[in-house]
């Protein structure tokens, strides 16, 4: 597959594309500074300069799925956060529409299903991620909405647990969301499902075997 990876500099981003690449697939991996283009390209992706906050609608030409791994980033405000968690993300869904691209995999957060619950400092995020995750449900794309819980840089050990009852609580490292996700990308079986993700004892190709049931975020 040809696949477009949004935010494929972040921290889950570059090990998503190294492990699509490693998998076999053809990589687009998008970043917003060219300065990023060489060390994308040593991982094996095809860089593309685009920015999320402006015109993306070229971007999934050509591709067969899309990954939304961007962020606004800790320490941004409110206004960042609906520009690229939320506006980037519907941005790329009408452009995925529009190229026929029907597959669409979301990394949102835990704690999206009821952002007024969140701690105050994480609402606008939580917010954001909670109206792009609804924005990409009713588009009709087969679209996977996966919302990990703290992540952490430890070392996965591509074991996990999923939840598809919103509100659980737990970390993730993000070595296995990375995986959980180049696992997911030709998986349109599951399409129409949002699950939580944590670190847990169940193999990730198992675990995602173990979701039979459809759910709306």
């Amino acid at each position: 597959m040809r696949v477009l990876v949004a935010g494929s500099h972040g921290k889950i981003g570059r090990r998503l594309t190294a492990l699509l690449v490693h998998g076999g697939h053809e990589v687009v991996a998008m970043i917003r500074d060219p300065v990023q283009a060489e060390e994308m390209a040593e991982l094996g992706g095809e860089p593309l300069v685009a920015d999320l906050a402006g015109d993306v609608t070229a971007a999934p030409a050509g591709c067969d799925a899309v990954v939304f791994a961007a962020g606004a980033g800790p320490g941004s405000g409110p206004g960042p956060k609906q520009t690229i968690d939320r506006g980037g993300s519907d941005k790329l869904v009408d452009a995925a529409k529009r190229h026929g691209v029907r597959r669409y995999v979301m990394i949102s957060s835990r704690g999206a299903h009821a952002p007024a619950a969140g701690p105050e400092q994480l609402r606008p995020y939580l917010e954001a991620k909670a109206q792009a995750d609804r924005y990409l449900a009713g588009s009709g794309l087969d679209y996977t909405i996966v919302r990990p819980g703290s992540l952490t840089d430890e070392p996965g050990g591509g074991t996990v647990r999923v939840s598809l009852e919103l509100g659980s609580g737990g970390s993730v490292t993000r070595d296995d969301v990375a995986a959980t996700i180049a696992a997911l990308v030709d998986r349109s079986d599951l399409a129409g499902v949002t699950f939580e993700l944590f670190s847990g004892d169940t193999p990730i190709s198992e675990a995602l075997e173990t979701i039979t049931t459809r759910d709306e975020p």
